[in-house]
């Protein structure tokens, strides 16, 4: 799963290292056929040099990489094989801007429709009410026919000649012209004019599912407002730098990621993390692009460029996420691929075999042919499947979960096992001293002083719990013969005498025993000359939240949570008896969870994956190997962004539960939409090939299905 997910992402790292390739993105305004997109990815692959291509539907955005050693005139090409699939669409290059576009109403389009709709019913009165010649009653349908139908059936003997025919323009244009031949003109008429309504209505829907997700991604500031000789000048974000001061009034978003320097503001940061309760920002605090300043104006040293900031990065996620594809997703690409010639040959053999064969009635059988091909089209399943995931990968982004491809989030509705990392995941990686116990005539306080000379050089989070706790500055100048020993502790000479700190690994290795105590936590054991003087016990809080994470994974059926820990065991399992996690695993360096999940990857049901959820930063071997990578509290780090396949832009484990709801969700609704539209197919493929069904009936079953199948996925994105 992994590997092909990342094939795009790897062939560009290892093209930009050889300085081989360019990436090119275009708009592809009015785009809303999934199998036209289709079709274009595969044309477009076959130009030389291209070694990638993705067209996402939801987002009207093309991608291509390609060797900048071809000259070619990429931009002319795109649009050549774009307008011969879909000629009314605006093909437009794409700069730094990332804005989804949609096509306004046409109004020739609505014109066309209402004149059509108005004519057919008074070619059926001239028909049925009116002795009038029937050659001008021909002509008044074929005018109605040409004038809705006409740029149907030009665009489909355009593909004849090129021999790509098999799509619903050809489907649409052999039916009608067929039900022209065997003189059912208002019929043919009727369809065609349905059919383009269903069309209109079902452009309709996916453009609003493509505002749904835009205003989902709606985090793009529009300008940023830049100091320069004590005034403020309105300019876009892509012309600030590093260093340059902003200034962030009341009611606008924060445009680039940045340090407050003056002013004291709430700030919304529900577009990032799903959080509703404001969050407050001063000076010294680091702010990120994309929230909103509710409440007063703040000044703002600008710490990343535009496209390196947060709201950058998310938006890049969450319109690439389609271009990792789960699973259901390639396999009803291809399945369009195929299903289209088979229909043709099975509606050429309802046609023709019963008549030649078994004596039928060629007007009958021909008739039953044609209501094959309008119900089979396969719309209803390449345009609202895509949507679906993209809007589950839109609504999880909107609840602070950053889901990197359809392949994951399918995945994530199958996970088995999950395994967390402890400190900054399950705990909140803050450190204090809960316990201060001294031996051989020490007391508390010496101890203390003691253990704070021999962590006074260091800059672990351990060290630095000890030193605040002491609370006084160590004298330095008395210190020497600093060493830290890798994976045990550290030693200084302090005043003449030689100290060590260290944990019970570092005990052992010189040959001093100790006791164990029931002390929860971390110990710090602390050697003077030799003579051992106890040690200090320091301990991480629990996050409130993780509690719910836990239950609520095994609520949703879970089968098995485990810990890794760097901690002693008997401190890792006390933690892990205190959050009712199944298994845990102490004493782990980097490599020994590598290790540890290969082992758990084996123990794995059927068809069932494992999430591992650490920091991103540390984890990054371990997140790099499991099913489903999720980096915690990651907004904003890049080796969080690069390493894990899902990010949670808060520190809260719990938002996991809500991508697996996401996730589940979505693939109901995906399921729904294919049930529902193969069942509704095959039912009135059934009656029209019984002679039982109507045009009118068929083209519900094409048109109309395609149309609830879009409004149902739609859901997904409100979800």
């Amino acid at each position: 799963m992994k590997k092909d997910s990342n094939i795009f992402w790897s062939k560009i790292f290892s093209n930009a290292i050889n300085g081989v390739s360019m990436i090119k993105e275009y708009s592809l305004q009015g785009l809303n056929c999934a199998n036209c997109a289709a079709k274009i990815e595969r044309a477009i692959k076959n130009i030389e040099g291209v070694s990638y291509v993705s067209v996402n539907i939801a987002t009207s955005l093309l991608q291509i990489d390609i060797s900048d050693s071809h000259s070619i005139d990429l931009h002319k090409k795109v649009k050549r094989i774009v307008h011969h699939y879909e000629p009314d669409v605006t093909v437009l290059e794409k700069t730094a801007l990332r804005r989804v576009n949609f096509e306004n109403i046409n109004r020739k389009k609505i014109a066309r429709l209402t004149i059509g709709a108005v004519s057919l019913p008074i070619g059926l009165a001239l028909e049925n009410f009116f002795n009038i010649n029937g050659y001008i009653i021909l002509l008044v349908f074929i005018f109605c026919y040409l004038l809705l139908g006409g740029t149907i059936v030009l665009r489909a003997f355009k593909n004849i000649t090129t021999g790509n025919f098999f799509d619903e323009n050809f489907l649409m244009t052999i039916a009608t012209i067929g039900a022209f031949a065997i003189g059912q003109y208002a019929e043919a008429v009727a369809v065609m004019l349905f059919y383009q309504i269903g069309e209109f209505f079902q452009d309709f829907a996916v453009n609003k599912s493509k505002k749904t997700i835009a205003k989902l991604m709606d985090i793009r500031p529009d300008y940023a407002n830049l100091q320069i000789d004590g005034t403020t000048k309105k300019v876009a974000p892509e012309t600030v730098q590093i260093g340059d001061v902003i200034i962030v009034k009341p009611g606008e978003k924060i445009p680039l990621d940045g340090m407050v320097i003056e002013g004291d503001a709430l700030l919304d940061t529900s577009a990032l993390t799903g959080e509703a309760v404001p969050r407050r920002a001063s000076v010294a605090d680091n702010v990120l692009s994309g929230c909103v300043n509710q409440n007063s104006v703040l000044t703002i040293k600008v710490t990343q460029t535009f496209g390196q900031s947060t709201a950058s990065k998310i938006i890049d996620l969450v319109e690439n996420a389609a271009n990792k594809k789960a699973p259901t997703e390639k396999f009803i690409t291809k399945f369009a691929k195929y299903y289209t010639p088979v229909v043709v040959g099975f509606a050429l053999v309802i046609a023709v075999i019963p008549p030649l064969l078994f004596n039928g009635v060629w007007f009958d059988w021909i008739s039953r042919g044609l209501l094959f091909l309008v119900i089979s089209c396969p719309c209803a399943l390449v345009i609202s499947i895509p949507l679906s995931f993209f809007g589950g990968i839109g609504s999880a982004s909107k609840k602070g979960v950053l889901i990197k491809g359809g392949n994951y989030l399918e995945a994530l509705n199958n996970l088995d096992l999950v395994v967390f990392d402890k400190t900054g995941t399950l705990t909140k990686g803050t450190f204090k001293i809960t316990a201060i116990q001294p031996e051989n005539e020490f007391t508390a306080g010496e101890l203390l002083e003691t253990v704070a000379s021999a962590e006074a050089f260091s800059n672990h989070p351990i060290a630095l719990s000890i030193l605040h706790e002491y609370g006084k500055a160590v004298d330095k100048n008395v210190l020497s013969e600093y060493r830290e020993i890798a994976g045990h502790g550290v030693s200084v000479n302090a005043n003449g005498r030689t100290i060590f700190a260290g944990n019970k690994k570092l005990m052992d290795k010189m040959g001093i025993a100790t006791e164990e105590t029931p002390s929860i936590g971390t110990k710090v054991h602390v050697v003077v000359d030799g003579l051992y003087v106890g040690c200090v016990v320091i301990s991480d809080e629990i996050k409130p939240d993780s509690y719910i994470a836990i239950t609520e994974l095994k609520a949703l059926g879970v089968r098995k949570t485990v810990m890794l820990t760097g901690d002693n065991q008997q401190t890792a399992e006390a933690f892990a008896s205190e959050l009712r996690v199944d298994e845990v695993f102490g004493s782990l360096l980097p490599q020994h969870k590598v290790e540890k999940v290969e082992i758990l990857n084996g123990q794995k049901r059927a068809n069932g994956t494992l999430a591992f959820i650490g920091d991103g930063l540390n984890d990054a071997p371990v997140l790099a190997m499991a099913d489903v990578g999720v980096a915690m509290g990651g907004l904003g780090s890049d080796a969080a962004i690069e390493a894990a396949d899902v990010v949670i832009m808060t520190d809260e484990p719990s938002k996991l539960v809500e991508a697996i709801k996401v996730a589940r969700f979505t693939k109901r609704v995906v399921w729904q939409n294919i049930v529902f539209a193969l069942g509704v197919k095959s039912l009135f493929l059934l009656l029209g090939v019984a002679g039982i069904a109507t045009m009118w009936e068929a083209v519900f079953a094409d048109v109309g299905v395609t149309l609830l199948a879009v409004l149902n996925a739609m859901r997904v994105m409100k979800k």
